[in-house]
C-alpha cells in the first residue's frame, strides 16, 4: 500500500498528480547528468578527443562525426575483462577499443583544456606570489643581468593582468576509465571506482584528480564546489592511491598516513562509509575516530584504547577499563583517520600536556567543510592538527562550498608559518591552488527556491502544515513530498516543532513513527539510529538544526524548508544543498520568514535570484526586483551577530527578558497553536496532579507534611 495515497486519500491532488508526472522529484533517483555546468561546446571537444581514439581503431571507423549518446542507466552491459572496459561499457559501442589502443600523443592542448575548463564553469588559480609563478632562467650570470635590468624596464602589472598570469588550465578528467590509463592507480582501486558505477566525473572530479593524480608535484588545494557535486569522491580516491604506492615503496613503515577532518560526527561517519567502499581489497585501513583511541606515542600514556572503524565492530568505551591497562594500549594500525577536531586534539594532548604530540608520517590533511573548521568556533583545534602533521612532503586539502578571502589569507599564512618551523626553504615550497566550480559561494541552479512571508510564527506552522497536507484550494502552489528536512535555529525550537508536528502524520500512515527530531544534545547511539531510520525511508520528516547543514548526504531528499532563516547566507547555500544532490532535478527550498526576519533577509534573497539566473529557462521569477529594491541592507556588525547569535528574537529568554513586559516576546516566539486558556487548563491539571503526589507521600511520611504541601510544624 502507497503511504503517500493514505496521507493524502482525503484530499483532492489532481493538479499535484499532474505536477509530480511532468517534474521528477530527486526521490527517483534518476538524475539526468552529474554535472551540473556541462555544454555544448565541452561535449563537441570530449566527442572529437574520442573520435581520435576511434579513427586509429579501424574496427571502430564507421562513422566519425556521429557521436553516441551516453546511457546512464543501461541495465544491459556487457561483461568486462578489465577495469577500463568496464567503465568503457557505458558509454556505448562506439568506445570498445582497449587501454592500450591510447597513444602517447593523446593529450590535450592548450585551446582545449582552456575551453573545455571554461565550459564547465571550472576556475584555476595559482595563490602564489608572482615571483614563485614565473619560471627560474638558468643559473648564469648574464641570465641573472638579463633578469636584473628586465625588472628594471618591467612596469607593474594591473590586477587585471595578475589574475591572468595565475590562471592555470590543467587538461581535465573525460572519463574515470582515464585514472587506471592515464593516471595509473591501483588497478583495486579502479574496480572499486568502477564497481561503484562512476562513468562520468562531475566538475569538481573533473578539475581536481588530474592535479592531484598527475606526474608534476602534487599542490595544495583549495577547492570551492557546489553541495552535492562530489567532493568527498574527490579527495579520498588520490589519498587511497597514494597510500596504496607508499605501501609498495615503504613496506615497512606503518601508522597513520592521511588525516581526514570533518566538523561533525555524522559528516564523519558518511565519509568512512564512502572510503570502505572504495578501499575494499587494496590493504588500505580507514577509521573513524573514537574515544580512547592511541593515535602517537609521544607522551600518551594515559590514551585511552583504540577502535578500528574499518572492522565495523563496536567495543566498549574505553573509559570502563582500569588504568592499568591504558597504558599499554597499540597505536590504531589505521592508515586514514577521520576524526572531529575536538577528539583529535584530546588524543594528541592526552587532555593533560599543554605539548601536543605529534604526527610523523601523515602525508595528506583533509579538511572537509574548512570554511567551519577554520572559523573561530573551531579554528583553534584546527590549527593545532595542522601544525602536528610535522611531515615535510605533506599537502593539504581545504574543501566546502563556502569559502571567504579570510580562509585563504589563513591558509597562506599558516603554510608559511609550517615552513619556517620545518626549516625549509622558499625554493622547497610547492603551489597552492584554488579550484572554483561555477560562481564562488552560491545555490546550486537545479533545485527551485520559494521565500515566503508568514508575518509571524503562527504563520510559519500553518504554512508549514499546508506542506505535510496539501489541498487543490490550498493558495500556495508549493507540492513538496516526504522525505525533506526541516532546520530550526536553536535546539529547544526543534524540540517544540516537533511536538507540534509529530501527530499530523495519521496513524494508517505511521504515525508520529514519521516524524523524528536531531539535535547534538542527543547521545551518539540515538543520533545514529535516526540517521540510520531515515536513510532507510522510516522517518519521511526530520526537524533539526544546522547539525546536518553540511556534507551529509541524503539520495532522494525531496526538499528542505527552513522554518527559521539562516545565520548567514553560506549556511543557507549548505542547508538547501541537502536536496538536488549529483545533478538531480526537482528538489525545492522553501525559506519562511516573518516580521522580524525582515532586516537579515536581503543576502538570502540575493543568492536565490543569483541561482535563477544560473537556472535560466522561462517562469516567474520568485525573487523580483522590487523585493530586492526594498530589503535593507545588513552592517557587518549586525552580519558578525546574527552568524554568531541567530536573530535575537529567537534565541532562548534569559530570566531578565522573562521578567520584562511579562515575558510577551518569549510567549510571541513560542512554537504552538495552543491559545492561552488550554495552558492555563493545563498548568492547573499538573498542579493538581503535583498536590496529589504531596498528599500521598505526607501520608506514607506519618503526616509531616499538611495538605497542599504545607508545613506541619515540629514533632515531639
Amino acid at each position: 500500500m502507497d503511504a503517500f495515497k493514505l496521507l493524502t486519500r482525503s484530499t483532492k491532488l489532481k493538479h499535484a498528480a499532474s505536477r509530480a508526472d511532468s517534474s521528477p522529484l530527486p526521490s527517483t533517483g534518476k538524475a539526468a547528468n552529474p554535472q551540473l555546468f556541462r555544454t555544448a561546446d565541452a561535449d563537441r571537444l570530449e566527442a572529437a578527443k574520442s573520435g581520435k581514439k576511434r579513427k586509429r581503431n579501424t574496427a571502430a571507423q564507421q562513422d566519425e562525426d556521429e557521436v553516441p549518446e551516453l546511457d546512464f542507466f543501461n541495465s544491459n552491459k556487457r561483461p568486462a575483462t578489465s577495469v577500463t572496459e568496464t567503465a568503457a561499457a557505458t558509454e556505448g559501442d562506439a568506445e570498445k577499443a582497449s587501454e592500450d589502443v591510447a597513444s602517447d600523443d593523446d593529450s590535450m592542448d592548450d585551446v582545449q583544456r582552456r575551453t573545455i575548463l571554461n565550459s564547465h564553469k571550472i576556475k584555476v588559480t595559482d595563490l602564489r606570489d608572482l615571483d614563485e609563478i614565473q619560471p627560474q632562467p638558468a643559473s648564469t650570470k648574464e641570465s641573472k643581468k638579463k633578469k636584473k635590468s628586465k625588472k628594471e624596464e618591467a612596469p607593474a602589472l594591473s590586477k587585471k593582468e595578475q589574475k591572468r598570469a595565475r590562471r592555470i588550465f590543467p587538461e581535465p578528467l573525460l572519463s574515470f576509465k582515464e585514472l587506471r590509463s592515464k593516471y595509473k592507480i591501483s588497478s583495486r582501486l579502479a574496480e572499486n571506482v568502477a564497481d561503484q558505477g562512476f562513468t562520468v566525473p562531475t566538475e569538481v572530479q573533473l578539475g581536481t584528480l588530474p592535479l592531484l593524480l598527475g606526474e608534476a608535484s602534487e599542490p595544495d588545494l583549495l577547492i570551492v564546489a557546489p553541495t552535492g557535486s562530489g567532493k568527498t569522491l574527490s579527495f579520498l580516491i588520490p589519498v587511497i592511491n597514494k597510500i596504496v604506492r607508499h605501501h609498495h615503496s615503504s613496506p615497512e613503515e606503518h601508522g597513520i598516513l592521511s588525516v581526514v577532518v570533518a566538523p561533525t560526527k555524522e559528516l564523519a561517519s558518511q565519509i568512512v562509509n564512502e572510503g570502505r567502499k572504495l578501499v575494499a581489497g587494496t590493504g588500505v585501513k580507514i577509521t573513524l575516530m573514537r574515544k580512547g583511541m592511541r593515535v602517537s606515542d609521544e607522551g600518551n600514556a594515559d590514551v585511552l584504547e583504540e577502535s578500528d572503524a574499518s572492522s565495523g565492530s563496536d567495543e566498549e568505551d574505553a573509559d570502563n577499563k582500569p588504568t592499568k591497562d591504558r597504558a599499554n594500549i597499540p597505536l590504531t594500525k589505521s592508515d586514514i583517520l577521520v576524526t572531529t577536531p575536538l577528539m583529535l586534539v584530546n588524543a594528541l594532548s592526552a587532555n593533560r600536556t599543554k605539548t601536543m604530540a605529534t604526527l610523523p608520517l601523515v602525508r595528506s590533511l583533509v579538511m572537509d567543510e574548512a570554511d567551519v573548521l577554520l572559523d573561530p568556533l573551531f579554528r583553534e583545534q584546527t590549527l593545532d592538527i595542522w601544525k602536528s602533521c610535522t611531515h615535510p612532503e605533506m599537502r593539504v586539502g581545504l574543501w566546502s562550498a563556502t569559502m571567504g578571502s579570510n580562509i585563504e589569507d589563513l591558509t597562506k599564512s599558516t603554510i608559511k608559518e609550517r615552513q619556517e618551523d620545518l626549516g625549509l626553504k622558499p625554493s622547497e615550497s610547492h603551489a597552492l591552488l584554488r579550484l572554483v566550480v561555477g560562481l564562488k559561494d552560491s545555490a546550486i541552479p537545479n533545485i527551485e527556491h520559494k521565500l515566503i512571508y508568514a508575518a509571524t510564527e503562527q504563520g510559519k506552522l500553518l504554512g508549514l502544515r499546508q506542506l505535510l497536507r496539501p489541498t487543490a484550494a490550498s493558495a500556495s502552489d508549493i507540492r513538496l513530498r516526504p522525505p525533506f528536512l526541516i532546520f530550526t535555529q536553536t535546539i529547544p525550537r526543534a524540540i517544540a516543532l516537533h511536538s507540534e508536528l509529530k501527530y499530523d502524520i495519521p496513524a494508517e500512515a505511521g504515525g508520529s513513527s514519521r516524524i523524528a527530531v536531531l539535535h547534538s544534545d542527543l547521545s551518539d547511539g540515538q543520533r545514529s539510529e535516526i540517521m540510520r531510520d531515515f536513510r532507510k525511508g522510516e522517518i519521511w520528516i526530520l526537524v533539526t538544526t544546522d547539525l546536518l547543514a553540511r556534507g551529509v548526504d541524503f539520495r532522494g531528499i525531496n526538499g528542505v524548508v527552513n522554518y527559521d532563516i539562516p545565520n548567514s547566507a553560506a549556511v543557507y547555500v549548505h542547508r538547501v544543498g541537502r536536496t538536488g544532490r549529483a545533478g538531480r532535478e526537482g528538489g525545492i527550498a522553501v525559506t519562511y520568514y516573518t516580521k522580524e526576519d525582515i532586516p537579515y533577509v536581503k543576502s538570502i534573497a540575493n543568492i536565490i535570484d543569483v541561482s535563477e539566473k544560473l537556472r535560466g529557462g522561462e517562469g516567474d521569477k520568485s525573487i523580483q526586483k522590487w523585493l530586492l529594491d526594498a530589503l535593507p541592507n545588513l552592517s557587518k556588525n549586525s552580519k558578525k551577530d546574527l552568524k554568531k547569535h541567530g536573530v535575537k528574537a529567537r534565541q532562548a529568554p534569559r530570566l531578565s527578558d522573562k521578567e520584562k513586559e511579562g515575558g510577551k516576546s518569549a510567549r510571541g516566539m513560542r512554537i504552538s497553536t495552543k491559545s492561552g486558556f488550554e495552558r492555563r487548563m493545563e498548568n492547573r491539571k499538573k498542579g493538581a496532579i503535583a498536590a496529589s503526589r504531596q498528599r500521598k507521600a505526607a501520608a506514607g511520611d506519618g503526616g509531616n507534611v499538611s495538605d497542599a504541601g504545607s508545613w506541619a510544624g515540629l514533632d515531639d
